[in-house]
């Protein structure tokens, strides 16, 4: 399994360099059809930009064919704002 670890701070001025950044290891799952799980365990600083940096990987593994494992060590924080926006049950605990 691939786990995308998500910086330690991840808001609208960071996330787009973070989502090009892993492009890379995208194509690298792709390849050895790998599944792939976001690890948020380091974010302390975010908006709701990180959840948008979520789903995108979540539609990538989509759209590559691979399963979406999960998000591994969301904050209490991150979990709360992905209830306000009703996405919560798209973005489930990865098991590791």
């Amino acid at each position: 399994m691939l786990n995308l670890q998500l910086p330690l701070r991840l808001t609208r001025d960071e996330v787009v360099n973070w989502v090009r950044s892993i492009e890379p290891q995208l194509k690298q799952a792709k390849a050895s059809g790998q599944a792939i799980a976001v690890d948020a365990s380091a974010l302390k600083q975010f908006d709701s930009s990180a959840l948008a940096a979520i789903l995108a990987v979540h539609r990538e593994a989509q759209s590559l064919g691979l399963a979406f494992a999960g998000v591994q060590g969301m904050s209490a924080t991150l979990q709360s704002l992905a209830q306000v926006y009703g996405i919560e049950e798209l973005l489930p605990s990865a098991k590791q």
